[in-house]
C-alpha cells in the first residue's frame, strides 16, 4: 500500500502526459510554420534583392538613355540653329543676287540677254552686232551698244564696283589668216577690243565707256563654250558672241542657278 501510494504521489496522470504531448505538437507546428514563414521571407527578400538589382540596372540604362537623348536634343538644337544661320545667309545672298538682276534690267531693255551660266551672271552681246565676220575692229553699232552698257554700269555704284571678265566666243568654223591665226586668237582679240573700249576715257581722241580698268579682264574661249549646237547658221550666229561675266564675290560662291528657280 505504501509503495503504491508513493508511485501515485510522484507520477503524472495519463491526461497530463497527453496534454504535454499535445502542447509539444502544437509548439512543433508553430515552429514549422514560423520556419516556413522565415523561408518565405528569405525567398521574398532574395527576390526583392534581385528586383532591386534589376531596377538599378534599368535605372542606369535609363540614365544612359536620358543622357543620350539629352545629347541628341542638344545636337538637334545645334543643327537647327546652324541651318537657321545658313538659311539667313542664303536669303541675304539671294537678296543681293535679285538686286543685281534688277540693276541689270536696264540692259535687258536694250535687247541684251542677261542670264546665269556656269554659276555666273552673264551679259551676252551679239558678236555680229559688234564685229564684221573675221574682224576685230568694233563696228559703230557695236560701239553704241557698249556705250549703253557702260552707262548702265557706271550709273550704279554697286555695278561699277564689281569685277568683270570680257569673254570672246566663236562658232566652230575654222578661222585662218590675218594676225590671229585661229579662233583662239580671234576670240581673245575681240574680247580685248571690247575691254579697251569699255575702259577708255569718255573724253579724248577715242572716247570710250570710262569704266575702271582695275575691275576688268579679258579671255578668249574660241568655240569651246557654245550656247547652241553649231548645226545651223542661226545657231552658229548665237555662238559668235562676247560676254560680260559678272565675277561673283566670295560670299556669292554658291549655285546661283538654284536661286533662279
Amino acid at each position: 500500500m505504501l509503495a503504491l501510494g508513493g508511485a501515485a504521489g510522484c507520477g503524472h496522470s495519463e491526461e497530463e502526459w497527453q496534454g504535454k504531448l499535445n502542447e509539444i505538437k502544437n509548439l512543433e507546428g508553430r515552429l514549422k510554420k514560423a520556419e516556413d514563414e522565415r523561408k518565405k521571407c528569405d525567398s521574398d527578400l532574395a527576390g526583392a534583392r534581385d528586383e532591386l538589382a534589376l531596377l538599378r540596372t534599368e535605372n542606369d540604362t535609363l540614365k544612359g538613355k536620358a543622357g543620350d537623348l539629352s545629347k541628341q536634343t542638344a545636337d538637334q538644337l545645334a543643327l537647327i540653329e546652324r541651318l537657321k544661320r545658313e538659311k539667313e545667309q542664303l536669303d541675304a545672298i539671294k537678296r543681293r543676287f535679285e538686286e543685281l538682276r534688277r540693276k541689270l534690267d536696264g540692259l535687258t531693255k536694250l535687247g541684251l540677254n542677261v542670264t546665269v551660266r556656269d554659276n555666273r551672271m552673264v551679259i551676252q552681246l551679239p558678236g555680229d552686232v559688234l564685229f564684221d565676220s573675221g574682224k576685230v575692229d568694233l563696228k559703230k553699232d557695236g560701239e553704241k551698244m557698249l556705250l549703253q552698257v557702260a552707262e548702265v554700269i557706271s550709273k550704279d555704284a554697286g555695278l561699277a564696283a564689281r569685277h568683270y571678265q570680257v569673254a570672246g566666243h566663236t562658232d566652230n568654223k575654222a578661222f585662218s589668216g590675218g594676225n590671229y591665226k585661229d579662233n583662239w586668237g580671234l576670240s581673245l582679240m575681240r574680247a580685248r577690243e571690247v575691254l579697251t573700249f569699255l575702259i577708255a576715257p569718255r573724253e579724248g581722241k577715242e572716247p570710250g565707256g570710262g569704266l575702271p580698268p582695275k575691275n576688268w579682264a579679258a579671255a578668249g574661249y574660241a568655240e569651246t563654250d557654245p550656247i547652241a549646237p553649231n548645226d545651223t547658221p542661226e545657231n552658229m550666229k548665237k555662238n559668235r558672241r562676247v560676254e560680260l561675266v559678272v565675277m561673283p564675290n566670295v560670299e556669292e560662291m554658291l549655285d546661283l542657278n538654284k536661286l533662279t528657280n
